[in-house]
Order: C-alpha cells, then structure tokens, then sequence
C-alpha cells in the first residue's frame, strides 16, 4: 500500500513580475519568489497536522529543479498603469496541532497590504473556526472575532504573506504572487 502524500514541512514565499507580455511577467514574478523551477500544482486550503513552517531558504534547499512542488498560489496580473494589484496567503493554526488548519488565498485590485493580510488572515481564521463548530456573524469585525477564538482556544497561530504592486507606468504586464509551498 502506498503512503499517503502529506507534506511535513511548509513555506512561504512572494514575488512580483513586469514584462511587455503577460505570461513573462508571471515568470519574472515566480523567479522573484525563487519558485520559477518547479513545476508548480496547485492545491486547495489544508494545512497538514503537525505540519512545521520552515525558512523559505531551508524548503527550497530541499528541492530539485523540475521537482513536481504543491503549493497554494494567489496571483494578480495588470496592464493598467498605476493600478493596484495584491495577492496574498493567510495560515490559520489550531490550538491542537494533530488537527489541520488552513490556508487562504486572495488576489484582487485596490487593496492595500494590510487590507489584504487581515483579509486572508480572517478567512483562514474563520474557516477553522467553523469546523470547530463556531458559527460566526460574517459582519462581525474581524479583531472581535480573532478574541472569540482565542477566548475557546481554537487558533493558535494565524499569519499572512501578502504581495502588492502598482501596475507598470507603461503599461507592461505586471504580476504579484504570493505563495505557500509544501514540501513532502
């Protein structure tokens, strides 16, 4: 019997790309962030138990060149210029680290990157929360929420990696990425 594939290790990484077409910035962003190669799959939103965060140089010391690498991935590409651009990754931890928590990602325009960390933040944060049997008002500030969890033990640790960047002055494509990259 096969065993599973659950990562042991994670990290983060960010990076933003500009490039007269779009597809190279998305590479100079994914260079910028020291993912460009990796053949890159992306996932959805568990973060495994016991799963330990790690320097992004010690992961990418453990990886190969064409390594097929999972990795939860938010990316944001404009042509506009001076337009705002984010991506960003937010980690919710349980209080009891043989549960999973999760990962959220956002990309979007306008916001800064402090909206966009407390906004990726609050959705890991509120998707644990709700396995755990939370039911949440989604109007509920999100300071006044991190205390109810707090308050029943259920989020140990939240973080969020965000990226943002203003698009080219010139209209070159311009990429941000943020990135959670797993490590078997």
């Amino acid at each position: 019997m096969l065993e599973p594939l659950v990562p042991r290790e994670l990290f983060f990484t960010k990076g933003v790309g500009k490039h007269r077409n779009n597809l190279q910035s998305f590479e100079e962003a994914l260079r910028d962030a020291g993912i460009a190669e990796y053949n890159l799959v992306r996932v959805s939103s568990i973060y495994p138990p016991h799963c330990k965060i790690v320097p992004r140089e010690k992961g990418l010391a453990q990886l190969s060149p064409g390594q097929i690498v999972f990795c939860v991935l938010a990316e944001c590409r404009t042509n506009e210029p001076n337009r705002l651009a984010c991506a960003g990754i937010g980690l919710a931890v349980p209080a009891d680290r043989a549960l999973h928590g999760y990962i959220s990602e956002h990309h979007g325009f306008g916001m800064t990157q402090k909206a966009c960390g407390d906004f990726v933040e609050d959705m890991a944060a509120s998707m644990l929360a709700t396995t755990q049997g939370i039911d949440l008002d989604p109007d509920t500030d999100y300071n006044e929420r991190k205390n109810i969890y707090r308050a029943q033990g259920l989020v140990v640790k939240t973080k969020a990696v965000v990226q943002t960047v203003e698009g080219d002055k010139n209209g070159r494509w311009t990429t941000c990425i943020a990135a959670a990259v797993f490590i078997p």
